[in-house]
């Protein structure tokens, strides 16, 4: 029972965030007529407006993001093409990371840099995993398999934590930049405000998802090694 209990649990933390923002996601993204154009008009909008012409926004299969590197809004087809509350509000997330960017937002400046290195880190860690039983029959000490090992664990946890320390940044980009930016433009009525900060909060919790899913990766690696 206690098992049970645990493994509930457990799916509730790994799987709760992302099924929540999911279904938030889903909610509001109803076609609106009252709305006078779609989430990617309204990025290239507030752009427009806040001085950042110079950032383009693309359609992107990997999600709705800000790419500080190639300085550029990107949005998913449904989301940039979308006239639904979860377009706009998405939209507006993503011109606040450009907002951040501009201002040297230190947060962001930071993650920006862990993230190249965590991705290179998740790879290498990867391949590690995959060659300790071929380094340990080959030396045939098990201790070096073992430290192998360790070094595996500490470059895959890496994806973990730079995806749990994203989230002052999302936050920062949800409720200090794309709600005040929303709220008093009047893009968004103030019987929508409540669902906007449902979205802004999806928004941002979408890091805590991928870091619960690294370490479930980082689990699983775990557990085929044991066997």
């Amino acid at each position: 029972m206690h098992i049970l209990i645990l493994v509930c649990l457990l799916l509730i933390v790994f799987f709760g965030p992302q099924m929540w923002t999911k279904r938030i996601l889903s909610q509001y993204s109803k076609h609106r007529d009252d709305f006078p154009g779609t989430g990617g008009a309204l990025a290239r909008h507030l752009l427009d407006e806040l001085n950042l012409s110079d950032v383009p926004v693309e359609v992107t299969e990997n999600g709705d993001h800000y790419d500080p590197i190639e300085k550029v809004v990107r949005l998913s087809a449904a989301n940039w093409g979308g006239q639904s509350l979860t377009a706009i509000a998405t939209a507006a997330h993503e011109v606040g990371h450009a907002l951040q960017d501009r201002e040297g937002y230190l947060p962001l400046q930071a993650r920006t840099k862990l993230a190249q290195v965590g991705h290179i880190a998740e790879k290498v860690g990867a391949a590690m995993m995959m060659m300790i039983p071929v380094i340990t029959i080959i030396m045939r000490v098990p201790a070096a398999g073992g430290l192998l090992f360790l070094a595996a664990v500490m470059n895959l946890g890496a994806s973990t934590v730079i995806h749990l320390i994203t989230l002052p940044v999302e936050w920062d980009a949800s409720f200090k930049r794309a709600l005040p930016i929303l709220s008093e433009g009047a893009y968004i009525s103030t019987a929508d405000q409540r669902a906007a900060r449902k979205i802004l909060i999806a928004c941002a919790l979408t890091y805590v998802a991928s870091s619960l899913a690294s370490l479930l990766n980082l689990w699983r690696w775990i557990a085929i090694l044991r066997r």
